[in-house]
């Protein structure tokens, strides 16, 4: 899973820290999101969802499809 988010268009209501606080937080500054962990680990699928599913924005885009996390690449030989 990859997150995606457009900060312009968030409403800073929070939702998103509130349901998955290892991934997402708010600008000090204007309570926009911040994503701490644009690549979650595969424990944090249902927080991330949940959060994503409950902003009133919808800036949250999560790519399902996305790798967790990228891997050393293969050697050539």
């Amino acid at each position: 899973m990859k997150i995606e988010v457009d900060d312009t268009r968030c409403f800073a209501v929070g939702n998103c820290a509130l349901h998955a606080p290892a991934v997402f937080d708010q600008n000090d500054e204007d309570g926009r999101v911040v994503v701490l962990d644009p690549a979650p680990s595969e424990q944090q699928y249902a927080q991330v969802r949940e959060a994503a599913s409950r902003c009133p924005a919808a800036v949250i885009v999560l790519h399902e499809d996305a790798p967790d996390r990228p891997g050393p690449s293969p050697r050539e030989e």
